[in-house]
């Protein structure tokens, strides 16, 4: 509450190290993919890398933005889990998003994940690159600044 940081900066500062770990479990995973699974990986591991670097700084604003308007650790978690249950159901992991009623289709088109399963298919088996991955990571990067954006302006240094 002392410190002369702008809430900016906090919130990066709180972001950034759990970022690199979903990093490093990102080249974990993908190596597990390729070695155990023998998953084809047909594109760029840097597009797929700062790809994932925007979809964590994302989720984890989420998380920041769930913190700021929660009163209590017990509110931000289950806040978290009706957040993040619905994202993943929506990102077209388990069920095809065509295959989902036209309205819930649309709904889809606000959850970050849903844009980077698109580009985790496209640059695993598909091959393909920035030139066309690239409205994903633009809506990506868009909805990242926004939710850390709000994130910063909804957090106050102060005792409740």
């Amino acid at each position: 509450m002392v410190t002369p940081m702008r809430p900016i900066e906090l919130m990066l500062g709180k972001t950034i190290p759990f970022a690199i770990i979903g990093l490093m479990d990102l080249v974990l995973v993908t190596a597990g993919a390729l070695v155990i699974f023998r998953v084809p990986f047909r594109g760029s591991f840097l597009v797929l890398f700062f790809s994932a670097t925007i979809f964590l700084l994302t989720s984890l604003g989420a998380g920041l933005f769930l913190s700021t308007i929660s009163q209590t650790q017990q509110q931000a978690n289950m806040m978290s889990f009706f957040f993040s249950s619905p994202a993943f159901m929506l990102s077209g992991f388990n069920f095809p998003i065509r295959n989902m009623p036209v309205s819930v289709q649309y709904l889809t088109y606000l959850n970050p994940l849903r844009y980077f399963m698109e580009i985790v298919r496209g640059v695993f088996l598909k091959g393909v690159g920035v030139a066309v991955l690239w409205p994903q990571i633009l809506a990506m990067l868009i909805y990242g600044t926004l939710i850390l954006w709000f994130s910063a302006m909804r957090f106050h240094k102060s005792l409740d």
